[in-house]
């Protein structure tokens, strides 16, 4: 994605504080994705590390499909590629196939937790024990849970 020119379209290139400072990333970060393969060594000059502008573009890509879910290996696998291989946008439609499914089963479980939550912050069972929503499967398929009201005086307890 980046190179290591350091003179990208005419503008000089950038310290690593710089650099982290445009991308909101701490240089620690930088130098690791260095080290792990994600961005490119950078020229040296007077033994500092100086980057191209186009590696702030690479940082936002990798912070998106960090963000997106996928792994530092996947994003490097993306990245390897350069501007002219077309089946840079392949690998990523097939990451992204990959991945729907995941997300997918993430939200449903997410939603269940939810729905479980909304019953337990509306309970008025007397204690756990007595709770449905300990019942098993816990989280498995959220059961319509009816909590309990309080019984008025003289009248027959509901279950």
């Amino acid at each position: 994605m980046s190179t290591p020119d350091p003179e990208v379209g005419g503008f000089p290139p950038l310290a690593i504080g710089d650099l982290a400072g445009r991308a909101g990333k701490r240089p620690s970060l930088i130098r690791y994705y260095e080290q792990i393969g994600l961005l490119p060594p950078p020229v040296r000059v007077n033994g500092q590390r100086r980057y191209d502008a186009g590696t702030v573009r690479t940082l936002a890509v990798i912070d998106t499909a960090q963000r997106a879910g996928l792994t530092l290996d996947e994003i490097k696998a993306l990245l390897s590629a350069s501007p002219q291989d077309g089946s840079a946008i392949d690998r990523l439609r097939a990451v992204a196939d990959r991945k729907l499914p995941q997300i997918a089963a993430l939200i449903e479980r997410a939603e269940l937790v939810r729905g479980w939550l909304e019953c337990a912050a509306r309970c008025e069972c007397p204690d756990l024990d007595d709770c449905p929503l300990f019942d098993d499967p816990p989280l498995n398929a959220a059961p319509p849970h009816r909590p309990r009201l309080p019984t008025p005086p003289g009248a027959e307890p509901r279950l």
